[in-house]
């Protein structure tokens, strides 16, 4: 069984035989239930691209539990020369931490000194896709197809992202058995209704909407 808490935004904690936390930006976030000092206890913890509400409060965790930072090359070598245990990969690469598989897979974004990314994480039997900020894009299909994802975040707060529309063209593309939308009405710029995104995507996936610090189970 593996826990699943959607924090606010785009920051989510993972709960299995690893707590793994992504994008965890905490701190700015006029929506998050918790506060990185509440945190103790982490593994691994996911940044998908250096911009500030996705790498949040990431060295902050590390540096208090430990953690291993995950992200893109560039981002790992920064999270080192800062005294953080990381490990740096790159678009198609895989690396496995105690168990835990994390594949890098594109993201359609911009990113400060580096690459956007998404990741699937496989845990405990199930494969748990984070698009980090994306747009549309047609290898989605392929990510899908090659996954077997249980699980999808995708962004739906336009401008900045998918909106809800290509969002759920997006679950078409990943066929995803379950997703949660993200990245939406944290600040009024991203305003959208996930009850819309649920309508459009329709039978092709189980939509979950959860509140920030609403859980649920896989």
């Amino acid at each position: 069984m593996v826990k699943i808490t959607f924090l606010g935004h785009s920051a989510v904690r993972i709960e299995g035989v690893k707590t793994i936390y992504i994008d965890p930006f905490l701190s700015d976030n006029p929506i998050a239930e918790i506060s990185p000092d509440q945190i103790n206890t982490a593994d691994i913890v996911i940044v998908t691209h250096n911009h500030a509400d996705h790498i949040g409060d990431a060295y902050e965790i590390c540096k208090k539990t430990s953690a291993i930072l995950v992200g893109i090359h560039e981002i790992a070598v920064e999270a080192e020369n800062a005294g953080i245990q990381a490990e740096g990969m790159n678009i198609g690469g895989t690396i496995n931490i105690e168990g835990v598989i994390i594949n890098m897979v594109n993201a359609n974004h911009s990113s400060l000194n580096s690459h956007p990314a998404g990741v699937v994480i496989e845990t405990e039997g199930l494969k748990i896709y984070h698009s980090g900020d994306t747009g549309l894009f047609g290898d989605m299909n392929i990510i899908g197809e090659f996954f077997d994802i249980d699980l999808a975040f995708l962004p739906i707060g336009d401008r900045y992202t998918m909106g809800v529309r290509s969002a759920a063209k997006a679950v078409q593309f990943l066929r995803p058995k379950k997703v949660i939308p993200m990245h939406y009405n944290t600040f009024p710029i991203i305003q959208a209704d996930p009850g819309e995104f649920k309508e459009l995507v329709g039978s092709l996936a189980e939509v979950l909407i959860l509140s920030p610090g609403e859980s649920m189970e896989l």
